[in-house]
């Protein structure tokens, strides 16, 4: 379990900050959702958190500052999903699974019976048990990703970073990510924080959000303060009407 704090955070790529000071902080156990239009810097943001890029001002993970981990140690305390990524495709879902165990393996990288058995539990819990000897080139992108997701959930780390988690999925596995995401974070107390552009799932699953704009910290708060119609058509060039859900939460439906 760990907690993610971030401070006066700047990603900078020569001339121009994707990240332009974002100060946050996500408890054991909360999701925070980040949105905002293409562009915001919302990968930029999980990037430096999970130590993959480099920053100015401070990314701490359980205390720790993420610049100083070694590799491993940042792999066991941070599980990523990102957006984009290039599989092997020659190789099979379940040692594609097992990779996510290579930071609690020894010296000698031999995975034992409890790697094994988190490997399977992980593509059970996706449903995705039956893709465990597939090729990842045979796979569909909803298959992709359930898969990709299921080596984060492998990895058994503190805290949990998706990077449009939901991408290629129909709205049954969306739902079913989704809570997937949200059993865990409350079993084991993970932090989560998410990249999403469906502002209604953010609403209905993230404890808060924060909203981003040319990298820079528009708004953080609950849903409700964060996603108001006046933001989303402001930062997002949408026309949108907002209605509430069964607990009030925002409800995001375009308008023509």
């Amino acid at each position: 379990m760990s907690t993610v704090t971030t401070t006066d955070l700047v990603v900078a790529f020569g001339d121009r900050r994707a990240v332009d000071g974002v100060t946050v902080s996500v408890a054991e156990g909360e999701w925070l959702a980040v949105v905002g239009p293409n562009g915001a810097g919302k990968t930029s943001l999980l990037r430096a958190i999970a130590g993959t890029v480099a920053y100015c001002g401070s990314v701490r993970v359980g205390g720790a500052e993420v610049g100083d981990m070694s590799p491993r140690r940042a792999a066991s305390a941070i599980a990523v999903v990102p957006q984009h990524r290039v599989l092997p495709d020659d190789m099979t879902v379940f040692d594609y699974t097992l990779l996510g165990r290579i930071p609690h393996t020894g010296y000698f990288g031999i995975e034992g019976p409890r790697d094994l058995a988190a490997a399977r539990q992980a593509l059970e819990r996706l449903d995705a048990s039956d893709l465990e000897g597939r090729r990842l080139g045979t796979l569909s992108g909803g298959e992709v990703q359930r898969v990709v997701l299921a080596r984060a959930l492998a990895q058994e780390s503190g805290v949990l970073l998706l990077d449009e988690p939901t991408t290629s999925l129909d709205i049954g596995h969306t739902q079913q990510v989704l809570d997937l995401v949200d059993g865990l974070r409350t079993e084991r107390g993970i932090a989560v924080i998410a990249a999403i552009h469906d502002l209604t799932f953010a609403a209905q699953y993230a404890d808060r959000v924060l909203l981003l704009d040319a990298g820079a910290p528009i708004a953080q708060g609950t849903a409700s303060s964060v996603l108001t119609e006046e933001a989303i058509s402001r930062f997002s060039g949408a026309r949108v009407h907002l209605m509430r859900g069964p607990g009030g939460e925002p409800v995001i439906v375009p308008r023509r």
